[in-house]
């Protein structure tokens, strides 16, 4: 698709975000700095009362939503991915072109296929694990494994904090709040950069460490082992839980920084080696993740304005239907 003008010169793309969290206000700051959108309400499940948005935008009950369907060209799904996005993406897909950015790897091909088929039959475009991971981590796995063939990739996650297997902590029964860090251990790194094609189990390339605040009168140890053996999440790798209490939690885990690296190491030839790593250092991984959705949300209604409907991946995306700039600009100036 040939953008022959700057979206920010025609009318905003009118975005809507379901869900206040952390990551709903990242899209609210990340819709501000994008001329090309504007945030045409805010979506909750709370009282909307009790939602106080910095911009200032409406907030509606999300038994609204149907209502307004035809003031909004692109629905942001800012839930959680153990409990919300499974049920809220393919429910909304059939009446909104939606992105998410459901992260629980091993269920992406589950939730694809039920995303795909309400978005078919409602003739909308559905972005799904928008992101970094899965995200932007996983097109540079793709192009890295494309340009080497003969290689081996590595992907090491943090120091940081998860927002999924936070979220994850957060729904175990028992547990008032809590926050996981997820730990690259350095030795297999070096291992991965070495060009010498390590096999590195999962639990021997991270590991996980789990900040705790318990409801009064919780079975520590009982939270402790719905923890360590959640699967998908905790069961494959070592996991540490630390019980706090919540003032600790407030001072010392406020913070949301995250980051990565993926690194392929392959052979062009016999003894010619290469490696690729892409790296990722970010202070708040709600906002960044926020900001590849709007980009997402971009690429979701130029898709949807060219009849193509469906569930996508940030896999199936050309670098020029998530940027505000022309492909003009995009020629001149990045080529």
């Amino acid at each position: 698709m040939d953008h022959q003008q700057n979206d920010h010169r025609q009318a905003p793309l009118r975005l809507a975000i379901v869900g206040y969290g952390n990551l709903g206000r990242g899209v609210e700051k990340a819709v501000a700095r994008n001329p090309d959108t504007a945030l045409v309400g805010v979506y909750t499940r709370r009282g909307p009362a009790s939602v106080k948005p910095a911009s200032g935008v409406a907030v509606h009950a999300v038994a609204d939503l149907l209502a307004h369907r035809k003031d909004i060209d692109v629905l942001i799904l800012c839930g959680g991915s153990k409990d919300d996005l499974p049920v809220q993406t393919p429910e909304y897909a059939r009446h909104f072109n939606v992105v998410d950015s459901f992260d629980t790897h091993a269920r992406i091909p589950e939730h694809f296929a039920k995303v795909d088929a309400a978005a078919r039959a409602g003739q909308t475009t559905a972005l799904i694990s928008a992101g970094w991971d899965p995200g932007l981590f996983s097109v540079n796995r793709v192009m890295s494994d494309a340009f080497l063939p003969d290689g081996a990739s590595y992907t090491f996650w943090g120091k940081g904090l998860s927002q999924g297997h936070s979220d994850a902590i957060r729904h175990v029964p028992g547990v008032a709040a809590g926050v996981q860090y997820t730990i690259p251990v350095a030795e297999a790194m070096d291992k991965a950069r070495s060009g010498l094609r390590p096999e590195l189990s999962t639990r021997e390339k991270h590991r996980r460490e789990c900040f705790v605040v318990l409801k009064p009168g919780a079975d520590a140890d009982a939270v402790r082992r719905a923890i360590v053996c959640m699967p998908n999440y905790f069961s494959d790798y070592d996991t540490t839980v630390h019980f706090i209490s919540a003032d600790v939690l407030a001072r010392d885990h406020a913070g949301m920084a995250h980051g990565g690296f993926v690194i392929r190491s392959g052979d062009t030839s016999d003894k010619v080696k290469h490696v690729i790593e892409y790296r990722l250092q970010l202070d708040s991984n709600p906002e960044f993740t926020a900001s590849v959705l709007v980009a997402g949300a971009r690429a979701v209604h130029r898709l949807h304005q060219s009849g193509q409907y469906g569930c996508k991946t940030m896999l199936d995306l050309s670098p020029a239907l998530l940027s505000l700039k022309s492909a003009q600009e995009l020629r001149a100036n990045y080529l």
